[in-house]
């Protein structure tokens, strides 16, 4: 996401750095040129404008033009204002002072509502509170198996009713009633949506708002729509009320200006944000981190917090115990490139390592080879498992056999080969006396 706002910007702050002194005519070439930056992200003109306006302000009043870095402290200034736009702060999401705390999603059609819905129910489940999903979408044929599915595939209590013989507000009655004898903290309502926002829909919303007395109403909403989503979020949000928004698929959208019109059009605040198809690409919405993000600063904080959901405890343990006594193998480096897989695209991942995000700017991402991972898989699994724990033994005769199985060429099998050598010889030194000094210097 903001691959195309994050390259641009790239660009206009690395004149700046690399120049000494700057004038204040310096100054206002490069914010035009954030200016223009912004508008082909399709951000909304008032919000681009007042965010130029803000910066100039700042950068005469704290007089960075007598500054010995006075790049970086331009830098410094659009980051902490680029946070304000995209919202300042991270709002927790609300609970009930008796449960359930009904939250109800609100959206046009396909948004994304209902596989949000088991998004957010897993999110909260990690949180350790119990969860129930209500299906009152009884408008799309096939919402109500969607997401009976969704509950099967991942374990979720869904309640749903005969469309037929129901109605909507009959059915987020009924979830209710069942959610409070069960003591589930957390009720979610995923809500029919319409091609365009129309009396029916919102009389529908606020027919089920006024049965359940939701403590949040979040509007989801497509990002990839851009100010077609600002303006329905601002429509949503004066018929019925909004708490908050979701805006989903992310990923797909490379300019990313819904996102940063969003707060400052609505006075809503953006609270999650969904970043691809799987049930775990879900993040909640760090301003902060998303302005780093943007200006290639990376995101170490979700990084980490990515590699933790995917870590497993006792494996990492029982990996840091082989890497000290030299037994790292091929499976181990399959288990590895696996977990890695799991966070992400690589091209993701590559935009929250510090630095890496100007870098990923100087070349086609069509060069990050997603299915790298693939083919690495594919080799390893073609091998024995003589072979996987002593990889000394295959010969040519051997790495042939493998390459067949793997449909991958000898020469790929080769270059696995030496890479896990690289890998045993960088994780030996990481398990050595200077280890974890040699490990903080590869952040620095």
């Amino acid at each position: 996401m903001f691959e195309s706002l994050t390259n641009k910007l790239n660009g206009v702050f690395g004149q700046l750095t690399n120049s000494g002194k700057l004038s204040e005519k310096d100054i206002d070439n490069a914010l035009r040129e954030v200016r223009l930056a912004l508008l082909e992200a399709d951000v909304d003109f008032k919000v681009a404008r007042e965010f130029v306006k803000k910066i100039k302000e700042r950068a005469n009043g704290e007089k960075i033009y007598s500054s010995l870095t006075p790049g970086q402290s331009v830098i410094r200034i659009v980051r902490d204002e680029l946070a304000n736009i995209l919202g300042g702060e991270v709002v927790e999401i609300k609970r009930a002072e008796r449960p359930p705390s009904v939250i109800m999603l609100v959206g046009l059609q396909g948004a994304g509502k209902t596989t949000l819905a088991a998004k957010l129910s897993l999110h909260l489940r990690k949180k350790k509170h119990s969860v129930m999903i209500a299906a009152c979408d009884l408008q799309r044929p096939a919402a109500i198996d969607q997401i009976k599915q969704l509950g099967k595939q991942l374990n979720l209590d869904v309640y749903s009713e005969d469309p037929s013989n129901s109605n909507p507000v009959t059915v987020a009655k009924a979830a209710y009633k069942q959610a409070a004898n069960q003591g589930i903290h957390y009720l979610i309502l995923d809500t029919a949506g319409r091609l365009a926002i129309n009396d029916e829909l919102m009389n529908e919303l606020e027919n089920i708002r006024n049965a359940t007395s939701p403590v949040e109403t979040l509007l989801v909403l497509d990002a990839m729509t851009g100010q077609d989503a600002v303006r329905s979020g601002s429509e949503f949000n004066n018929r019925i009320g909004i708490s908050g928004m979701v805006l989903t698929k992310m990923d797909g959208d490379a300019r990313g200006g819904a996102a940063l019109s969003m707060r400052s059009t609505t006075g809503v605040p953006i609270k999650f944000i969904g970043v691809g198809e799987r049930p775990d690409q879900f993040e909640v919405y760090h301003p902060d981190r998303i302005a780093s993000r943007i200006l290639g600063m990376g995101d170490v904080e979700s990084l980490i917090e990515k590699a933790e959901a995917q870590f497993d405890t006792e494996e990492t343990l029982a990996l840091e115990q082989k890497i000290k006594k030299n037994q790292f193998d091929l499976n181990d480096m399959l288990q590895q490139f696996q977990t890695i897989k799991k966070m992400g695209s690589m091209t993701d991942i590559l935009g929250m390592i510090p630095g890496m995000g100007a870098l990923r700017g100087k070349f086609n991402p069509n060069d990050i080879d997603e299915n790298q991972i693939a083919r690495v898989e594919a080799i390893i699994h073609s091998m024995t498992m003589q072979e996987r724990q002593d990889p000394s033994i295959i010969d040519g005769s051997r790495r042939k056999r493998i390459a067949t199985g793997s449909g991958t060429s000898p020469a790929q099998v080769n270059q696995l080969l030496n890479q896990f050598k690289q890998m045993q010889k960088m994780m030996k030194k990481l398990a050595g006396p200077g280890g974890k000094r040699a490990l903080m210097g590869m952040f620095k």
